[in-house]
């Protein structure tokens, strides 16, 4: 139903409408003062249609013009010819017409002076060559008239306490219920239109919605970016196909962080087929999806795996800080429900600690003798047939919640059903309410006996989980916002600049490697590069014991593939060994021989592996430690970092690695020197931090680790990438 007619725009209606947040820049489109509609149809039930409708339906307060040549009015609402012919200024501008059409609407959008714009229409790259000329145009037309633009093929946006219900997805006819400090922004529509309509069911009140479509201009970082900054916006969730831009996703991360905004991700795409193509055992092991998730771990954002987490999480933390901790205090109307949570929560690395001394004590005139005072706590169905104690429920929850070494509670209720479920629930919200610390609900009943219960938790906006098992993924997940201080970069030897020179250096050819970790400061063996026989036997007698003897080759990254590597070579057979190795490379056709490199021979360690990768994507390198040597990716014990990072990280890392005990001390061996492993680790990582966006790799595989006090040193180096830009 149509609501009543709305006055034509006058410029003391425009003038009264204020957004609360004062909003600039990009925030500016979800606070516009007046909206255009550049081809809205006159039937209702178009799609057309529905942007028009649902501004007035929703009670949007600032100027509303429709144009259309072919109507005086639409709706009740005046309607110009064109955008030059509105008489007030027009911050937003939404996009109608068929794909051929919107060039020459953001051409007009422009010389009135908006904002922004949202192009609804398809037709672009989503539809093949032809469509991709046309996105491309209107990205250099959004450009050429500084006009930013959401879409195309996208489905609008909302702000849900001004009534701007900008979309024409069939979720937004329902009534706004309120909103409560969380926002989306997603690129597909589709996938937005039911996140809209499911979140209502979650008990989540959204404030904003955007969906970007093909992003030709704005996109989901961009939008998100809008919306972080925003006043009535506490979690953030996004819906990520895509994130083109490391750099800026970054940024937004951080800005949430400091502003103790949440949030939380769901982002698909991460099909192997999605990996770039690597050449280091480092970055063999590492897919496209790693820079991003040690990113979002860096800052604090949840990441989570489907649509019902996303919803889950989120609304969880619209009533409630993530818990301080694992811990879980765990109350149930089942002594089995309560067995399953406990399996389910420990499952997902929760704990489920014995209540306090005085916690119990409290508890016990609350809970009927057969019950259980631990953790669980087991008030058993018998607790709801007692006149005397009710509203126990409730005490029994704040009680627990009050205990400390508590940090979120969660409720397990079975069949309990009708009057008595929807008393049971206004106990629960109640405690909640009273409580700093989350409580989640799982209610082990059909909704169809249990719908007034369930309806006051709705509106109280605490989720209710289907089982114990999706409970224990939400606390799980909503505990694992643990953000990483920013480590101090000052510590580099070297500047960033002279680091990038480096690396090029050694991908063109002109620099060994060995030149590189030595400018970086990295220790290594002695070693001589010698192009004849004759240098072969000078550099032995120089270097004086066992040697280890390598072919040298730009473009050969894995040498001992083709038994290009001779370890424990006596300085007698120097010469030989130089032959052979020579002769080995013509066989396999190497045309970049250097010659051969012959190093001391170090003493035996632990063999690590240590590598720092980066993509174009805008994010900082990845640092990468593990297990090393020729088996390093058939094991895969490794663990990874973004750069940069501090000493007592690297520790935390090699205390990750499943073969830990091998550096710690396994078996009577004395414990290998850690402290070097982090001297070395934390050197590279600072030199590297500034190259994001430089596409590199860069692995020392082995790093040798001595005895405590010994030393690591690296026998061996692979660089590729940092190609001078032509």
């Amino acid at each position: 139903m149509v609501s009543a007619p709305h006055s034509p725009a006058t410029p003391s209606t425009l003038s009264a409408y204020r957004s609360p947040c004062q909003p600039t820049g990009l925030a500016r489109m979800f606070h516009p003062r007046s909206i255009a509609l550049v081809g809205v149809s006159s039937r209702p039930e178009s799609l057309n249609a529905r942007p028009l409708r649902f501004l007035l339906e929703h009670g949007f307060g600032g100027g509303i013009f429709p144009v259309n040549p072919n109507h005086n009015e639409l709706f009740g609402v005046r309607c110009y010819p064109s955008l030059a012919d509105i008489p007030e200024p027009v911050d937003l501008v939404l996009v109608l017409v068929p794909a051929a059409g919107t060039i020459e609407v953001i051409r007009q959008a422009g010389a009135i002076g908006a904002h922004t714009a949202v192009v609804f229409s398809s037709g672009f790259a989503e539809t093949g060559a032809e469509g991709t000329r046309l996105q491309e145009e209107l990205r250099e037309v959004a450009r050429a008239t500084g006009v930013r633009v959401v879409g195309p093929n996208c489905q609008g946006l909302v702000y849900a306490p001004t009534g701007m219900a900008a979309t024409f997805t069939a979720a937004a006819a329902r009534p706004f219920r309120g909103h409560g400090g969380v926002a989306y922004v997603g690129q597909s529509g589709a996938v937005g239109g039911s996140i809209l309509d499911m979140a209502r069911e979650m008990g989540l009140r959204l404030t904003a919605w955007a969906s970007t479509g093909n992003q030709a201009d704005l996109d989901l970082v961009d939008v998100a970016s809008a919306l972080v900054s925003d006043e009535e916006v506490d979690v953030l969730m996004l819906y990520a196909e895509s994130i083109r831009d490391g750099e800026a996703y970054i940024r937004l991360a951080e800005q949430a962080m400091l502003t103790g905004k949440r949030l939380v991700v769901l982002r698909s795409g991460k099909s192997a087929a999605g990996q770039r193509a690597v050449t280091s055992h480092t970055g063999a092991m590492l897919g496209d999806q790693l820079a991003f998730e040690l990113a979002s771990r860096r800052y604090g954002v949840i990441l989570v795996a489907d649509v019902d987490e996303l919803l889950a999480v989120s609304a969880t933390l619209q009533t409630s800080p993530p818990p301080a901790g694992p811990r879980i205090g765990v109350i149930t109307t089942s002594g089995g429900a309560g067995s399953l949570a406990a399996d389910h929560l420990a499952g997902h690395g929760l704990d489920l600690p014995t209540l306090a001394a005085d916690t119990q004590d409290r508890l016990a005139p609350l809970i009927p003798d057969f019950g259980a005072l631990g953790n669980p706590v087991d008030v058993t169905a018998q607790l709801f047939n007692q006149d005397e104690l009710a509203g126990a429920l409730g005490k029994v929850c704040g009680t627990v919640a009050d205990d400390d070494q508590i940090d979120a509670i969660a409720i397990v209720l079975t069949m309990v059903t009708g009057e008595l479920g929807a008393r049971l629930a206004a106990d629960i919200v109640a405690t909640a309410r009273e409580s700093t610390k989350p409580v989640l609900v799982a209610w082990l009943a059909g909704p169809g006996q249990t719908q007034d219960g369930r309806a006051i938790f709705r509106e109280a906006g605490i989720p209710v989980f289907p089982s114990v098992g999706a409970l224990a993924r939400t606390a799980a997940r909503c505990g694992s916002a643990v953000t990483v201080p920013r480590p101090d970069r000052s510590d580099s030897i070297v500047d960033p600049a002279e680091t990038v020179e480096l690396l090029r250096g050694c991908a063109a050819g002109e620099l060994r490697p060995e030149a590189v970790l030595t400018a970086l400061g990295v220790p290594q063996p002695e070693n001589r590069l010698v192009r004849t026989a004759e240098e072969a036997a000078r550099a032995a007698a120089e270097l004086d014991g066992e040697l280890a003897m390598k072919i040298a080759a730009s473009g050969l990254e894995h040498k001992s593939d083709i038994g290009g590597v001779r370890l424990a070579v006596p300085g007698a057979r120097a010469t030989e060994v130089f032959g052979e190795l020579t002769e080995l490379a013509a066989r396999h056709g190497v045309t970049d021989l250097h010659g051969v490199l012959l190093q001391r021979m170090l003493p035996e360690g632990v063999e690590l592996i240590v590598g720092a990768t980066c993509a174009a994507d805008g994010y900082p390198p990845i640092i990468t430690i593990g297990f090393g040597g020729v088996t390093t990716e058939l094991y895969r014990d490794v663990t990874s970092e973004l750069a940069p990072v501090r000493p007592w990280q690297v520790r935390d890392m090699l205390r990750r690695l499943r073969g830990w005990p091998l550096l710690s001390g396994f078996r009577g061996n004395a414990p290998c020197d850690v402290d070097a492993v982090a001297t070395v680790v934390t050197r590279l990582s600072t030199a590297v931090a500034p190259l994001a966006g430089h596409p590199f790799e860069l692995e020392i595989n082995p790093l040798i680790v001595a005895a405590e006090g010994g030393g690591a040193c690296a026998a061996d180096v692979l660089i590729s990438g940092m190609r001078q830009p032509k």
